[in-house]
């Protein structure tokens, strides 16, 4: 096999190989079957949302599912990239930065959660391993108490 052939990560690449840079860019960010499932449960009790929408136009972050009206801010995180305390495993490979990464993930997520309280809204966190049932049974439970209570926003 000719050198010129072989792919090799640069100095401070976030991929350890061509196959592991592959893998990773195929990932999705949106549209999980996990999310997918909980937005077909929620429609299904007639709700309707925004689907990978900011909740707050200067923060440049999205919910996976946004109740507007009520301030509702739904977020179905990844095991491996938020860093969930039962399934998260270190990785083998490049382990420092995605390690790192994954704590950076964790980060930004607190900091949304309190951006967004302070904001008035109410954030839901769910795993991906958790029930479509109850997650689903969980946000229409809290979109229905807010429309109930009048909790409307000012935008």
């Amino acid at each position: 096999m000719s050198e010129d052939l072989v792919w090799e990560a640069p100095k401070g690449s976030w991929a350890s190989s061509e196959a592991r840079r592959r893998n990773m860019q195929a990932i999705r960010s949106r549209d999980t079957k996990p999310e997918k499932l909980i937005r077909r449960l929620v429609h299904a009790h007639g709700l309707r949302y925004r689907v990978a929408a900011r909740p707050l136009p200067s923060l440049r972050r999205t919910a996976d599912m946004v109740f507007r009206p009520v301030k509702v801010a739904v977020f179905i995180d990844g095991c491996y990239w938020h860093g969930c305390p039962e399934h998260y495993v270190p990785p083998k490979t490049n382990p420092g930065y995605w390690s790192e990464k994954v704590v950076r993930n964790v980060e930004r997520d607190r900091d949304t959660d309190r951006q967004l309280r302070e904001a008035g809204w109410l954030v839901l966190r769910f795993w991906e391993h958790e029930s479509a049932e109850k997650c689903s049974l969980a946000i229409c439970e809290a979109v229905t108490e807010r429309r109930a209570s009048g909790r409307k926003s000012s935008l």
